[in-house]
């Protein structure tokens, strides 16, 4: 499965999971390493990076702002490996306040 199709496939099973959520599909081109999803909830807020595999090449600056991120809120690689954790984890950290 290509990242894309997965990226895809990953955005309508969140909209399923979190109705009402506003996913935003963020510019590599404007700031490197910046995760692929913001993701908006409630009065919470999430970032995913994209990967089609767990062992996929991370490109320069994507485990700083994973790490910058998810010290602020929730940052995360997702892949199809650890899907089910993350979203887990995803869970606990969009609960509403």
């Amino acid at each position: 499965m290509q990242e894309r199709d997965y990226q895809a496939k990953l955005i309508k099973l969140l909209q399923r999971e979190f109705p009402g959520i506003v996913i935003l599909k963020n510019d590599s081109g404007y700031r490197q390493g910046i995760p692929d999803l913001t993701l908006l909830y409630e009065d919470r807020w999430a970032a995913l990076e994209v990967k089609k595999r767990s062992n996929s090449s991370v490109r320069p600056n994507q485990e700083y702002y994973i790490a910058k991120l998810n010290s602020m809120s929730f940052a995360a690689f997702i892949s199809p490996d650890n899907e089910a954790d993350i979203l887990n984890e995803l869970q606990i950290a969009l609960q509403p306040s």
